[in-house]
């Protein structure tokens, strides 16, 4: 299958700059006779944030993309641990296996990643200061979009990497937003030279977290001399919910150290070693499943948070929304750009992923509620102990170890050695 290179180019627009929405221009900028515009609303286009964790089905992902080898800064984390953050106690050990493709899995700075990608990102397709305030289904014209600042577009498809707040979404499935939630959860995240707290506790060079049964203090260096904290405390959603829209916003050293006064001296020293200013917050937000990742006659796609408002609960976001622009740019391709087909195929190879990341999620919640009724009256150590947080095994290879390509060449029907159903427009992807 060819695309007639004669028509008029597919027009998609990408709503949201961050590391889902880059990856979907790059994949989709590979495909003879699409035009590609990433819409941001953000005057300046930065990560907010700390660190980012980048695993095997991350990788993978990026060097799909090509921009792997960009990303050459971090710590690796083939230990990560779990402790008591009252007692020191180690409560979990997790030594990951080294990976056959000799890339490691580390902890880096979400900077770099946001760089790698926008390396790969075609000059002129990044439009900032646009943010969608209006969208509107204009039949066989397309789909109309209006920012704040009065300018509009028309086009062929519209890409919602607008995240867990996404105006796309919101639009485009109006069922769904009175759904989001605040989680209880609100997180404080920095970055401080690794100097700063080097001598405090040798364990703070590992990747680690630190647990209390309501609280955990997250420590991991992050390469080049930094080390990030994010710090996590649970508020009843019943009282707090209606003020808890915080996200990357700045709040004082005391108001956060407040949370953790149960810790351990030198977790409090390092809390405490954070320079003026140097916090930020993000209240976390999660949503049900949604039943489909397209809308309006298959012109409209979610990818990314946008669509599986999960609050970061397997830490991979990032590359979930990677794998997504991915498959997308794959199916478009696949289809001559005939958006109704490709997106029918989007939606049946990632919307099962999702769903079956929900039912986990609810499966482990489960477990964890009847492990400690069947204690009876768990003291803190044990509601720390079953506590404990990984970013990997315990059956968890469909997500961390995801080969997106090997799912792509599954759900098309052939195998990693056969390239008969390539034509002209796959080869470049």
């Amino acid at each position: 299958m060819t695309v007639d290179i004669t028509a008029a180019p597919l027009k998609v627009a990408i709503v949201g700059g961050g590391p889902g929405g880059l990856a979907t221009a790059i994949a989709l900028q590979k495909i003879p006779s699409v035009e590609v515009t990433i819409y941001e609303q953000a005057s300046v286009l930065r990560e907010v944030g700390a660190g980012i964790s980048i695993g095997a089905n991350s990788w993978k992902v990026l060097e799909l993309l090509g921009v792997a080898d960009q990303v050459n800064t971090g710590h690796e984390t083939y230990t990560v641990l779990n402790l008591n953050g009252r007692s020191g106690e180690e409560v979990h050990r997790r030594e990951k296996p080294h990976s056959a493709t000799g890339r490691p899995p580390i902890r880096t700075q979400r900077t770099k990643l946001q760089s790698a990608l926008l390396s790969a990102v075609r000059p002129g397709t990044i439009k900032l200061s646009k943010k969608l305030v209006k969208m509107e289904d204009q039949g066989a014209k397309g789909i109309s979009l209006t920012f704040k600042d009065g300018t509009s577009s028309v086009v062929d498809l519209v890409v919602g990497a607008d995240g867990i707040r996404s105006v796309v979404r919101d639009t485009a499935f109006p069922a769904y937003p009175d759904t989001l939630k605040f989680t209880g959860t609100t997180i404080w995240r920095t970055l401080l030279p690794w100097s700063a707290v080097s001598d405090l506790d040798p364990r703070f060079g590992t990747t680690a977290w630190w647990h209390t049964p309501t609280t955990h203090v997250y420590f991991s260096p992050v390469g080049e001399g930094l080390w990030e904290i994010a710090a996590r405390a649970w508020h009843d959603p019943a009282v707090h919910s209606a003020s808890k829209v915080s996200w990357g916003v700045p709040v004082t050293n005391e108001h956060v150290e407040s949370h953790f006064t149960e810790y351990l001296p030198q977790i409090r020293e390092a809390l405490a070693r954070v320079s003026a200013g140097g916090w930020r917050e993000f209240a976390a937000f999660a949503g049900p499943e949604i039943p489909t990742l397209t809308a309006w006659s298959n012109r409209v796609v979610l990818v990314g948070d946008s669509s599986h408002a999960l609050s970061g609960a397997f830490g991979s976001g990032a590359g979930f929304a990677m794998e997504d622009g991915w498959i997308l740019a794959r199916a478009l391709a696949y289809y001559a750009n005939d958006t109704g087909r490709a997106l029918s195929l989007f939606n049946e190879i990632r919307l099962p992923y999702y769903a079956r990341m929900y039912e986990y999620l609810a499966s482990e919640a489960a477990r964890r509620a009847k492990k400690l009724a069947d204690i009876g009256d768990p003291t803190f150590d044990e509601r720390v102990r079953g506590k404990v947080i990984s970013d990997g095994g315990g059956g968890l290879d469909w997500i961390y170890q995801n080969d997106i390509e090997a799912v792509w060449k599954t759900a098309v029907g052939y195998g990693p050695t056969d390239t008969s159903n390539f034509g002209p427009i796959h080869a470049s992807i």
